[in-house]
């Protein structure tokens, strides 16, 4: 398939006798690329999110540019202005709040203003098998990856945004900061 850019989207890997590596892993371990948000769960989506881990404390790669640092989420300006932008966001859940068919992962008590995640209900059961309890995530401090998307507080020449968020579809989206 391809992905929002029109390029194929496919897994590769590298075989030499019996040795078969992964080639998205080994491109991730020398921080060549990020994991996407689709990454899925399981021993793959693991394999490359520790491949990831390793890559940015290490700052080799694309993680020696600060472009790339994970931006806080107790600084919603900063998410804010990437909006449109993949990225990665690191910060302690204060709340987790069910409204209608949607969780809110809530980083700030301001929910007009501050970050959240949102996962729609119907994407729960993802998270449930691989083992996420999600409302015991607050207090937790995570790392969330997606695409950065904002609500307009005003229409119009001039217009501001406000509360960042990113839609969490995926188990891989979203990992505990403290275990990597």
């Amino acid at each position: 398939r391809s992905d929002r850019y029109g390029r194929v989207v496919a897994y590769a890997d590298a075989v030499r006798g019996d040795n078969r590596r992964s080639v998205e892993v080994d491109l991730v371990a020398a921080g060549l690329g990020r994991v996407a948000d689709d990454a899925g769960s399981g021993a793959c989506a693991a394999a490359l999110l520790g491949a990831e881990s390793a890559a940015r404390e290490a700052k080799i790669g694309l993680w020696a540019n600060p472009y790339y640092d994970p931006l806080r989420a107790d600084d919603p300006a900063s998410i804010v202005a990437e909006r449109g932008r993949f990225a990665l966001i690191e910060g302690d859940v204060v709340s987790v709040h069910e409204s209608g068919a949607t969780l809110y992962l809530n980083f700030g008590r301001r929910w007009t203003r501050d970050f959240a995640v949102t996962i729609r209900k119907r994407n729960e059961r993802r998270f449930a098998a691989a083992g996420f309890d999600l409302k015991a995530l607050a207090g937790r401090p995570v790392r969330v990856r997606g695409w950065v998307e904002a609500r307009a507080a005003s229409g119009g020449e001039g217009a501001y945004w406000r509360a960042p968020w990113i839609e969490a579809t995926y188990p891989a989206q979203i990992q505990l900061a403290d275990h990597d």
